[in-house]
């Protein structure tokens, strides 16, 4: 069963799952909602650690959860992200470069869906963001 996807449902549960981001280094929260092929809803948040490089981002931490819960059969559909200040302020944050090839593993054709810098929202599919992504050699 494929529903097609909610941005804007999408955009509502990563402002949520954003409040819930463990920052106290950056005080940079950014969370992740995504709706996988099957039509569910998945999301995540930054976690960071004082041991900067063994933190995770908002993306991956909803991908997931979405394989935990489909197991190695899900796909993407879309993803939405949304990230914050200190301050509480929106910020223009795209996914990274490793939450961009996590991203096409699980659905290169997904609408991906993150805020530009005059606050609009920008749609964009997976694929786009990362053109020349890793793709292991078949032997």
């Amino acid at each position: 069963m494929s529903t097609a996807p909610d941005l804007a449902a999408l955009r509502r549960r990563a402002i949520d799952a954003a409040q819930r981001a463990y920052a106290p280094y950056s005080s940079l929260k950014v969370g992740a909602a995504l709706q996988s092929a099957s039509g569910a809803v998945y999301t995540g948040c930054n976690v960071e650690n004082a041991a900067y490089p063994i933190g995770g981002c908002a993306e991956r931490a909803a991908i997931a959860s979405a394989v935990q819960a489909e197991g190695a059969a899900f796909r993407l559909a879309a993803i939405a992200v949304a990230a914050f200040a200190r301050d509480a302020e929106a910020l223009p944050v795209s996914p990274c470069g490793a939450c961009r090839q996590a991203l096409v593993e699980f659905g290169p054709a997904a609408q991906v869906s993150f805020r530009q810098p005059d606050g609009s929202w920008v749609e964009v599919e997976a694929d786009a963001l990362l053109p020349w992504r890793f793709v292991l050699p078949e032997r």
